[in-house]
């Protein structure tokens, strides 16, 4: 399967480790992830969204991309296809307005059940689907439950809304192609929905049978005696407290940073005032 990233913190800062430097960086995971790989990042608000067909590891835009990025909000993903060709339109991440969406998942019998699945979505978001992924029918279904909620184009979208779109996109997806699978080593035609969704200003994460790890402190920050932002949360786990910065990865990745496995059907999010819902307090 494939293997996501996500990052939020209140300033922008640098991924260079976690896409390339640390000893199982997304670059060295690329290997047995070839299909394919994209990052977003959020610069005025706005997603920058680049995207290749070519393994990671191989790829030297990749190393420039992970070299130069410095934002608020980074969004990255490594394919390993399950449905679709391998084409720049099947590359995740996908992008709607601010919105983008990586998943680590398969739909049981997607073929089967592409058609019944596009009709659930509305007209307005189905005309957008480009590629032939089961991940872009996920992401505009999602997007369709979360206009119902809320204006789309609102950068403080409440995160309660994205939470409830992301229970009802699931439950519903489940209606049609099955439950999810609760072995993360099962068949990989099986259902999982594993997924990273922000506008850059929110971000939420879903454990749909695949691992996602979470990350909202570190064990001691290396530049705590120069950040003008470091706070006691920093370096101690929160419940529904504000965080400094919030990291979901499909692996634990080496360094500072304290890692912590969702359960099968946990989504965990931080808002846009960087206060986290969904961890066990």
């Amino acid at each position: 399967m494939c293997r996501i990233f996500g990052f939020r913190s209140v300033l922008q800062s640098q991924v260079h480790r976690s896409l390339l430097g640390a000893e199982n960086a997304l670059a060295a995971q690329s290997e047995r992830h070839p299909d394919g790989w994209g990052v977003a990042y959020y610069q005025a608000g706005a997603p920058h969204v680049i995207k290749s067909t070519q393994t990671a590891v191989d790829d030297h835009i990749f190393r420039r991309v992970s070299g130069v990025v410095s934002s608020e909000t980074v969004v990255a993903h490594l394919r390993k296809a399950t449905a679709g060709d391998l084409s720049i339109v099947n590359t995740h991440p996908f992008q709607f307005g601010r919105w983008v969406f990586a998943h680590n998942g398969n739909l049981a019998g997607f073929e089967e059940h592409r058609g019944a699945l596009r009709q659930r979505i509305p007209p307005i978001f189905r005309r957008f689907v480009l590629g032939d992924t089961d991940s872009e029918i996920l992401f505009m279904l999602l997007l369709s439950k979360m206009a119902n909620r809320c204006d789309l184009t609102r950068r403080g979208y409440p995160l309660s809304d994205l939470f409830d779109a992301i229970a009802e996109t699931v439950d519903e997806v489940q209606e049609v192609v099955g439950p999810i699978h609760d072995d993360p080593d099962g068949p990989p035609t099986a259902t999982y929905m594993t997924f990273v969704v922000t506008n850059g200003t929110i971000m939420a994460a879903h454990q749909g049978g695949k691992p996602l790890h979470v990350s909202t402190h570190k064990t001691r920050c290396p530049e705590r005696d120069v950040c003008p932002n470091f706070a006691p949360e920093c370096e101690a786990p929160t419940g529904r407290g504000f965080v400094n910065h919030f990291i979901v990865s499909s692996e634990p990745l080496m360094g500072e940073n304290v890692w912590q496995p969702l359960a099968l059907g946990q989504t965990v999010g931080v808002d846009f005032r960087m206060q986290v819902e969904g961890l066990a307090t």
